[in-house]
């Protein structure tokens, strides 16, 4: 009678339980997404998606994207540089890819008042609008700014957010 409890185990854990978490993991994947969470901007609470990406140098970057009450609710993406050392020269246009599209969205940094006198000039915020209303799809996106980073790489989950604030 051992011997036979001993060969179900033995077949529960090398055949059955691992079968059983494969299924799980296919029919119920993991979800990796951004999430839009209130964050504080300009003194306001605001929704935004936030998210901390690696440029193909291996520098971090934090992209907020959130409705603008300066800009007449207009979609705008904040690109935010770490460890905050760099400076942005203003204006910089933000270059962006997908395939063969490209965009240029503009510079709106100096129009906000707390980012044009902040010192550290590490953050730099652009017109998304234009982007969002040009893509139908979640697709992966490449941005690159002119003597500050030369690829940044977009997943489409973090398109997918920027899209749910419209």
């Amino acid at each position: 009678m051992k011997k036979i409890t001993k060969s179900n185990k033995t077949i529960f854990l090398k055949g059955i339980l691992p079968l059983l978490l494969l299924l799980t993991l296919i029919f119920k994947p993991l979800k990796v997404s951004a999430e839009v969470s209130e964050t504080e901007i300009n003194g306001e609470l605001i929704n935004a998606s936030s998210e901390f990406l690696r440029d193909l140098d291996f520098e971090t970057w934090q992209l907020v994207a959130y409705k603008s009450p300066l800009f007449a609710d207009k979609l705008i993406l904040r690109v935010i540089g770490y460890p905050g050392n760099l400076r942005i020269d203003h204006p910089t246009d933000l270059r962006v890819e997908s395939g063969r599209k490209q965009w240029l969205l503009k510079d709106k940094t100096l129009i906000n008042e707390e980012l044009a006198n902040d010192g550290r000039q590490a953050a730099a915020e652009f017109d998304l609008d234009e982007l969002i209303q040009n893509i139908d799809k979640n697709r992966p996106l490449r941005l690159s700014l002119s003597g500050v980073f030369s690829e940044l790489p977009v997943p489409p989950f973090v398109v997918k957010e920027w899209r749910s604030l419209i």
